[in-house]
């Protein structure tokens, strides 16, 4: 990774853009994104769907159903526009209404996954880009920090750098002016981060329902089926 304390623009006080350092600092940036791309896609997939399969339910069926809205919530970043048709889905699946209406709109700015592994990966990546050792103690400091300030940020985009902000200034060794180094791929990286969040929100109302004994389970496995199957079908024709 590239170390812009190496520059003699940083030692005397200049922050240099990233275009000074050409395609090689372009690729670092690249290598953040496809590295939280990939943490998304295993965590969706190993932990969510874990947790979903406890519960009874498979997760490729479950995004499947849940299809056209994570593709306007990948289209714009955000989740917002997607809630009533959210609640509704999940309420026609099985679950009550009370837990939807509870833990939907909850889950919006306390439970946000993807917010919470960026800011992690995020002050890692300017720490090791301004040259900053991290003891272990720092990166748990960095975890529950990100855990706290991830709250309420509610997947608006460009939230994340004022979070981000908030995450770094936990660690005082690493320059807040790192901040300019990621910004021009917040856009890239709230994609997933947008999408893991809602992702995470619909497994924990499902997860809620199941423990509390709202989640019919065979109405749920039904609309999961036949929507798998009415998607086949329109394949097909």
């Amino acid at each position: 990774m590239v170390c812009i304390q190496e520059s003699p623009a940083f030692r005397h006080g200049e922050y240099v853009k990233v275009g000074k350092y050409g395609l090689d600092s372009l690729g670092h940036l690249g290598a953040l994104v496809g590295l939280y791309f990939v943490t998304c896609i295993l965590f969706v997939i190993v932990v969510l769907g874990g947790i979903l399969r406890l519960c009874g339910i498979n997760l490729f069926q479950f995004l499947r159903y849940l299809r056209e809205e994570l593709m306007i919530v990948f289209a714009t970043t955000a989740s917002d526009s997607v809630l009533p048709q959210i609640m509704k889905k999940l309420e026609n699946m099985g679950i009550k209404s009370s837990t939807v209406g509870l833990v939907i709109p909850t889950g919006y700015s306390f439970n946000l996954d993807g917010f919470s592994i960026y800011l992690t990966l995020a002050t890692i990546f300017i720490a090791h880009a301004t040259n900053v050792d991290l003891a272990f103690s720092d990166l748990l400091m960095i975890i529950i920090v990100s855990m706290i300030a991830s709250k309420g940020a509610h997947g608006v985009p460009g939230s994340a750098i004022v979070i981000l902000a908030a995450t770094l200034s936990a660690i005082p060794a690493i320059p807040m002016i790192g901040l300019v180094l990621i910004l021009s791929i917040d856009w890239f990286v709230g994609i997933a981060r947008a999408v893991t969040n809602i992702i995470g929100n619909c497994v924990a109302t499902v997860v809620i329902a199941k423990w509390e004994g709202d989640l019919d389970i065979e109405q749920a496995h039904e609309v999961l089926s036949s929507k798998e199957k009415l998607q086949v079908q329109n394949a097909i024709h």
